[in-house]
């Protein structure tokens, strides 16, 4: 899962523009975050239709600000330049809740 440390409206359309894409908001400091790290590689394995990029939320507050995540860990997919879904929240997420949302959008 590649890292973005600042995520810059120029950055978000230009990896959003042409596939899908699941961008998940976090932090270093944050447990619930952590608590995603050990299944994160199979849900991306399971997810191999969509590139997965860590976006740091602190570095990239603007762009939260404007999609409206404002809790983290949290998930927001695109597809060919448009949201398709989102899992937006401050509450831990489960595997399982994470791989319902994202098969929800097959």
């Amino acid at each position: 899962m590649e890292e973005i440390k600042e995520l810059t409206p120029e950055k978000l359309k230009e990896i959003t523009k042409n596939r899908k894409v699941v961008l998940l908001f976090s932090a270093t400091w944050c447990p619930d975050c952590r608590f995603l790290d050990p299944f994160l590689p199979q849900i991306e394995k399971d997810n191999s239709d969509a590139k997965f990029y860590k976006v740091d939320r602190d570095g990239s507050i603007h762009v939260a600000k404007e999609l409206n995540i404002f809790g983290i860990p949290s998930f927001v997919v695109y597809q060919d330049g448009k949201e398709i879904g989102r899992l937006v929240n401050k509450d831990r997420k489960t595997k399982e809740e994470v791989e319902n949302f994202l098969n929800s959008l097959k």
